[in-house]
C-alpha cells in the first residue's frame, strides 16, 4: 500500500501541471497570456453541469467527464489543432492508463472509466461534457476578442459547428449576443448596489 500510495501522490502532483500548461490554441491566435489547462476543465465541467441539467442527465457524472477530459495533457501536452494534422498521438484511454500505473485499483477502475466514457462520446453525459468542452472555448474565444484579440473568429465558428445538443447550441446563441461582462450590469441594473 505505501508504494500505491506514493504512485497516487506522484499522479496528483502530475495533474497539477495543469494548472501550468497553457492552451497552445491560443498562442496561435496572438493571445498573450492564454488561459491554463485547469482553467479550461473547470469551466468546462460548470458549463458540463448546465448543459446536462437542461438535457436531462447526470450532472455529476457529466461534470466529472469534463473535469478529467484533458488530464492526458501533462503527458502529451495541448496539441494545438493544426498540429494534430501532422502528428499521431497516443489515444488517451492509453495514456491514461499509464498515469495511473501502480495507483489503487479503485482510483485507476473509476478514472479509467470516466476517460473511456468521453472518449467512447455515447452516454448523454459524454456528448454534454463534449459540448461543455467547445462551448468553454467559444466563450474563452469572445472573451479574448473583447480584450481586443482579433484572430479569435475561427475557434467560435469551429466550436460552434461542433454542438451536438439543442441546449448546447441555445447557450452559443447566448453568448453570441451577449457580452461576457453583460452579467455585472444586470445585477447593477436589478438591485442598483455593488
Amino acid at each position: 500500500m505505501p508504494d500505491e500510495l506514493t504512485r497516487l501522490m506522484c499522479f496528483l502532483y502530475e495533474i497539477g501541471l495543469l494548472k501550468r500548461y497553457k492552451r497552445t490554441g491560443w498562442l496561435v491566435a496572438g493571445v498573450r497570456d492564454p488561459e491554463s489547462i485547469a482553467d479550461h476543465s473547470f469551466r468546462a465541467a460548470m458549463i458540463a453541469v448546465v448543459i446536462t441539467a437542461l438535457e436531462g442527465g447526470n450532472v455529476e457524472r457529466a461534470a466529472l467527464l469534463s473535469l478529467l477530459h484533458d488530464t492526458q495533457e501533462t503527458r502529451i501536452t495541448d496539441i494545438p489543432y493544426v498540429g494534430k494534422r501532422y502528428l499521431k498521438t497516443t489515444p488517451n484511454e492509453v495514456v491514461t492508463e499509464d498515469q495511473l500505473r501502480g495507483v489503487p485499483e479503485q482510483v485507476r477502475a473509476i478514472i479509467g472509466a470516466v476517460v473511456g466514457e468521453y472518449e467512447e462520446k455515447e452516454s448523454i453525459e459524454a456528448i454534454c461534457a463534449r459540448d461543455a468542452d467547445k462551448l468553454e472555448c467559444l466563450m474563452q474565444a469572445i472573451e479574448y476578442r473583447e480584450q481586443g484579440n482579433q484572430n479569435t473568429q475561427p475557434w467560435i465558428d469551429s466550436s460552434l459547428a461542433a454542438l451536438k445538443t439543442p441546449s448546447a447550441k441555445r447557450l452559443a446563441e447566448e453568448a453570441l449576443r451577449t457580452g461576457s461582462i453583460e452579467w455585472v450590469t444586470r445585477i447593477l441594473d436589478t438591485d442598483g448596489s455593488a
